[in-house]
């Protein structure tokens, strides 16, 4: 019979050990390359207009509004990173329709509530949906998701249409993952960062970089010398080797075909892959106890894959423990699956290699490439030590071998609104 690893190599699936790092990084570049001449690429490397020059005065306040689920929140952001007057409220929209009136009285009462409370007059909105950024920080609502039902928001500049409702207060709209990058500006202090990143990892994931204008060629007549940051879109990468379970895997999902390199490392959908791995292994013979109930398993949370392998029982219920009451196929269970979140690892370690090489900064030591991560997925995942593995192949793709030098900045609490906060204040 053959072994695991066997098994897995026959169906596609290139473990972290075998996957070509080099290669995918220069896939990776070369994606970066083409999004940013609008030719044709995976990576839709979409220009922010705002960058990250200027230092942030200590005792800076703005009012930031937070929109990407079933809630949103206000509240102030203070340098240092700190977020004071917080409140949630449900997001208009998740509990039936609104109109448009509605929609943006929501935003514009809160900002209300918080006047007087900053230091600054512009406000920062983290506004997560599908949306198109213009030069003036604004955002134009592209489709909704997660629910919300306000069709009359879709294709308005959505802050130009709450700043008629703030009493002449400037909007400055940025999606999560720019707001993640721009958070980690406000835990340099004294330090020196030669340039950022924004990276997040939970349900699903993207990354942000600083770019030169120069090399932004989709976008002529950007002031020569400058820079700005780039959403890159990063979860639709298409050039990772997958296997026949990501296929399968993929196909069940709500978009197949979309989202590629996000499904292989994103929250929402590694317990999909190794459910497809279980059941094709029951299928030959690898777990025959266990066989009937695997076949009967319609679906498999991410995290209940996560401490299955890790063998970390929690008081809500895991249905891998019951499944796998046999000891031996309970280790071959965790054999055959652990491998999908050790690549995982390595392909998010590999994103962020090429992010940071495309920078064009790192050189010197003591002015790094500060990357700030957000994501239950990266920092919660029990399966394998995620975010040291991520760290140490890091260190050799950029350390050991290009001498660039890079740091994971502290953990910043409330990141989104953090780093809309310092939209708002740059």
């Amino acid at each position: 019979m053959k072994t695991p690893e066997e098994f897995l190599a026959d169906n596609g699936f290139v473990t972290a050990a075998e996957l070509d790092r080099q290669a995918l990084t220069a896939s990776l570049l070369s994606e970066m390359e083409k999004g940013l001449k609008g030719e044709k690429s995976s990576l839709l490397m979409i220009p922010a207009y705002v960058g990250v020059d200027g230092r942030i005065p200590q005792g800076s306040k703005a009012i930031v509004l937070d929109a990407g689920g079933t809630n949103f929140r206000g509240g102030v952001v203070t340098i240092p990173p700190k977020v004071e007057e917080k409140q949630n409220q449900p997001m208009p929209g998740t509990h039936g329709r609104v109109g448009e009136a509605e929609f943006y009285d929501a935003f514009a009462k809160e900002i209300k509530r918080l006047d007087g409370k900053a230091t600054v007059e512009k406000v920062g909105w983290c506004f997560s949906y599908p949306a198109e950024s213009t030069p003036d920080l604004d955002a134009k609502l592209l489709r909704w998701t997660k629910n919300v039902d306000a069709p009359e928001i879709v294709g308005q500049n959505v802050g130009a249409e709450l700043l008629k409702r703030t009493g002449g207060k400037s909007i400055a709209v940025v999606n999560d993952t720019v707001a993640t990058l721009l958070a980690a500006k406000a835990t340099e202090g004294d330090k020196t960062y030669s340039s950022y990143i924004g990276f997040i990892l939970g349900t699903g994931t993207n990354t942000a970089y600083v770019e030169k204008n120069e090399n932004i060629t989709k976008l002529p007549g950007l002031p020569a010398g400058g820079s700005m940051i780039i959403n890159a879109e990063s979860g639709a990468f298409d050039k990772a080797p997958r296997s026949k379970f990501d296929l399968a895997a993929d196909a069940k999902t709500g978009n197949p075909g979309h989202g590629l390199y996000e499904k292989m490392i994103a929250g929402a959908y590694l317990g999909g892959v190794g459910l497809e791995i279980l059941k094709a292994a029951a299928k030959e013979g690898f777990l025959p106890k266990a066989a009937n109930a695997v076949a009967g398993l319609g679906s498999l949370e991410t995290r209940d894959l996560s401490e299955f392998c890790a063998n970390f029982r929690d008081t809500r219920p895991n249905p891998l423990f019951c499944v796998f009451a046999d000891a031996d196929e309970a280790k071959m269970a965790r054999r055959l699956t652990l491998p999908v979140f050790e690549r995982a690892a390595v392909l998010t370690a590999v994103q962020l290699a090429a992010f940071v090489i495309k920078s064009g900064e790192g050189a010197d030591a003591s002015a790094p490439v500060a990357i700030n991560i957000d994501g239950s997925t990266y920092y919660k995942t029990k399966a394998i030590p995620f975010a040291q593995t991520v760290v140490k192949e890091l260190d050799d793709m950029l350390v050991k071998r290009r001498n660039i030098h890079y740091e994971i900045t502290p953990q910043v609490d409330d990141a989104p609104m953090v780093g809309a906060g310092i939209a708002a204040m740059l």
